[in-house]
């Protein structure tokens, strides 16, 4: 049919972005520090990178019923045309009766303005439909830049590396790090 069906096994961009939230949301905090950690990195950029990959399917989708609103406005002209067209031979052919010569005229008028109006409505709908979709995928893409924004900046701030000559385990002493304070630089 259209190729556009919606398929199960595939969610859309504003799901995936949303897993994206929740994934942040749901990290775990740093102590005594509003970082969070991201577990699992690689989810998040395959969820980001899935929801990039989407775009450009649910933009054909929205060009494709832009097209089929187009293909539908042209038949439905053809349409109005054709009852139009059949009313004008119909009227000639009763030239000698106004009276119903007048109906029919006022008839496929009534059936042109009719046609139109439905169109400029279908119209209508289709920009209002794809306008609300470009923009609850404006918002998504808006928080979850803001998120990895966010994120990355307090991926910037971490802790000094050990110095090269020392062995991690030398830092974090006998007992393992249960057994040593931790040191944070906001406790200068």
């Amino acid at each position: 049919m259209s190729g556009f069906e919606n398929n199960p096994d595939q969610p859309d961009t504003d799901t995936l972005l949303r897993r994206v939230v929740d994934v942040i949301n749901n990290g775990k905090s740093v102590p005594l520090s509003t970082s969070v950690l991201i577990s699992n990195k690689d989810e998040v950029m395959d969820l980001l990178e899935a929801a990039i990959a989407r775009f450009p399917e649910e933009l054909d989708h929205a060009r494709f019923m832009l097209r089929e609103r187009a293909e539908y406005l042209a038949r439905v002209q053809r349409e109005a045309d054709e009852i139009l067209d059949a009313a004008r031979s119909r009227a000639e052919r009763m030239v000698q009766r106004t009276e119903i010569v007048r109906e029919a005229e006022h008839r496929a008028q009534r059936m042109v303005d009719d046609a139109r109006e439905q169109s400029a409505r279908l119209r209508h709908e289709a920009d209002d439909y794809c306008d609300r979709k470009l923009a609850a995928f404006e918002v998504a893409l808006e928080r979850t830049m803001r998120s990895v924004q966010a994120g990355r900046e307090k991926l910037r701030v971490t802790a000094p590396p050990p110095p090269e000559d020392e062995e991690p385990s030398e830092l974090l002493g006998e007992g393992g790090p249960a057994d040593q304070v931790a040191f944070f630089d906001q406790d200068l």
